[in-house]
């Protein structure tokens, strides 16, 4: 299997390369301004006490960081997969892309841990789930990924060709294994843990008497949410590395033609992977209490003002919020 085989896909690249640009551009028009919104009233909420609200700040730095390569990609897409700006800049995107995908799912992971704590263990949690303990869940996920990442900067990436190829080399038996560890590793044990702390939060919840009914469907909706988005936004991209691992493997006389045949269909759902940065801010909606009175505070004090009801909504979450119906929020309860 030659570079030049396994890597002659032109034809489907053409195909696909209006649909890269439209998908990361709207990512990164979307993305930006509501991640910052979500970055700053998570920082508010932690500064109350929430200790969801640290994971889910570190969740919108994490996207901010790769928002910020979005437009190296479209241009890197523009150019015809031509890189033409070094090797360290496709290292440095290519690492804060891998980066990306996985401290989202950890810090996912995060979140329904901790819904599940404060739910399932309401009493017993009490003492336990502080905001310095969050924190420093969040530093160690990012240190811990970004460590494992480390080794993108000491192996060549771009593909001397006729153009100079960034992070889309031809699958070889490193990269086979690779890909597979990061299917069950980074994507198949963290979704499978997710599902049992959401199925145990569904069965609480439905048996429980402290929490009011629109507290339980808040709780609800946040499970569904995270679970969507492992499955749109994550699950396609790491199905395609496995079964392109597989057949490298179990069929490796087929595996050039099968690359090109996939190509396409890879690269829609790299796309989904990215919209994961514009679904990532309607987590802080489902998991705040004070979400419309927070969202409408910060546009008043850009001089835009809303909607005349949140005082109505907030006085409902201010009700919503009194012992013993938390749902485990604030530090120290």
């Amino acid at each position: 299997m030659s570079n030049a085989t396994c890597n002659s896909t032109a034809m489907q690249y053409k195909d696909s390369q209006h649909l890269l640009v439209a998908v990361y551009s709207t990512v990164f028009i979307i993305g930006i301004p509501t991640n910052c919104l979500t970055a700053f009233l998570t920082l508010v909420q932690i500064r109350k006490g929430t200790i969801a609200a640290v994971y889910l700040f570190g969740l919108s730095l994490c996207e901010l960081m790769y928002l910020c390569t979005l437009p190296l990609w479209i241009l890197y897409v523009q150019n015809g997969r031509d890189w033409k700006l070094g090797d360290l800049s496709c290292q440095v995107t290519g690492y804060i892309f891998f980066c990306n995908i996985y401290i989202s799912i950890l810090l996912l992971c995060c979140v329904s841990i901790d819904r599940y704590v404060a739910v399932v263990y309401a009493l017993e949690s009490r003492g336990i789930r502080r905001q310095r303990t969050a924190a420093i869940v969040t530093t160690s996920l990012f240190v811990t990924v970004a460590v494992i990442y480390c080794p993108v900067f000491f192996q060549e990436e771009i593909q001397q060709t006729k153009s100079k190829i960034c992070f889309e080399t031809p699958l070889n038996r490193r990269i086979a294994y690779y890909n597979v560890a990061r299917f069950f590793v980074g994507f198949l044990v963290p979704f499978t843990l997710l599902l049992f702390m959401n199925y145990r939060i569904f069965r609480c919840i439905k048996s429980s008497c402290s929490l009011s009914p629109p507290q339980k469907t808040k709780v609800k909706h946040l499970a569904i949410a995270i679970i969507a988005i492992f499955l749109v936004c994550f699950a396609p991209y790491h199905v395609v590395l496995l079964i392109r691992s597989g057949v490298y493997f179990l069929r490796p006389a087929e595996s050039c033609s099968f690359e090109r045949g996939v190509y396409t269909i890879s690269v829609v759902f790299l796309c989904f992977s990215t919209a994961n940065s514009v679904a990532d801010p309607f987590l802080y909606v489902l998991a705040s209490e004070n979400a419309r009175r927070e969202i409408c505070r910060a546009f008043a004090a850009c001089g835009i003002s809303l909607s005349s009801s949140s005082k109505t909504d907030s006085s409902k979450a201010d009700d919503s919020q009194r012992p013993p119906k938390e749902i485990g929020n604030k530090e120290g309860r």
